[in-house]
């Protein structure tokens, strides 16, 4: 409460939440930018992307098509190391695309609902989110939602339900699943820096954490 107490205050828009136009691809976009301003090198559509070690198990740089681009330091997803990550869950997700708002939320373009997993009888939260045409993600007059949750069954139709009840409406649904990994390795011993998998929340408040958890291992400083 008191993290969204803060945000509200600091955004002034009614909400404690942000988000960019043309959706999420944006940051990774306003990051090369960035990059390029600071003097970085940005390699797009790479395939097969491998990282490699020297013989000291140290990493020396990411290789595709026949060319590596060397470096002291490596940070990735654990899709690049499946041999120092480790599965850790699984995430339920449904896609859904509508011609409305989600019912009972004054019509908002903007939505973020967080089910307890007590009111589900579950083992945790589901989480609801919705966007719309508004954000320059969709076409005209239509809205996208997203339904997900931790997985606790293999039944991602029956497990969704509950949010997916609350969209009212849709004109087509997606489910989606994907396994959870955390790294294994110790990032001190061979300079490799491993993010987790994203988890079911759609507030990427574990997404942040994570990465201030890199910024400190990766610079040795403290970033509140």
């Amino acid at each position: 409460m008191k993290l969204y107490a803060e945000s509200v205050a600091r955004f002034q828009g009614g909400s404690p939440y942000i988000y960019p136009l043309y959706g999420l691809g944006e940051l990774p976009q306003g990051f090369a930018r960035l990059s390029a301003v600071y003097g970085g090198t940005y390699m797009l559509n790479k395939p097969e992307c491998k990282v490699e070690f020297d013989d000291e198990g140290k990493v020396r740089g990411v290789t595709s098509e026949g060319e590596t681009a060397k470096g002291k330091k490596v940070v990735c997803d654990p899709s690049y190391v499946p041999e120092k990550v480790k599965k850790v869950g699984k995430v339920f997700r449904a896609i859904a695309i509508m011609s409305h708002p989600i019912p009972n939320t004054a019509e908002s373009h903007s939505v973020q609902i967080i089910i307890p997993q007590k009111q589900l009888g579950r083992r945790s939260d589901m989480y609801v989110f919705c966007c719309s045409y508004s954000h320059n993600v969709a076409s005209k007059g239509k809205f996208i939602a997203f339904v997900s949750a931790q997985a606790e069954s293999d039944n991602p139709e029956a497990e969704l339900k509950p949010g997916i009840d609350l969209l009212g409406p849709v004109d087509e649904l997606f489910f989606d699943t994907y396994d959870r990994y955390e790294p294994t390795n110790d990032p001190s011993s061979d300079n490799c820096f491993i993010s987790t998998s994203y988890d079911a929340t759609t507030h990427f408040e574990s997404t942040v954490m994570d990465v201030l958890s890199l910024y400190t291992k990766i610079t040795g400083k403290v970033h509140f």
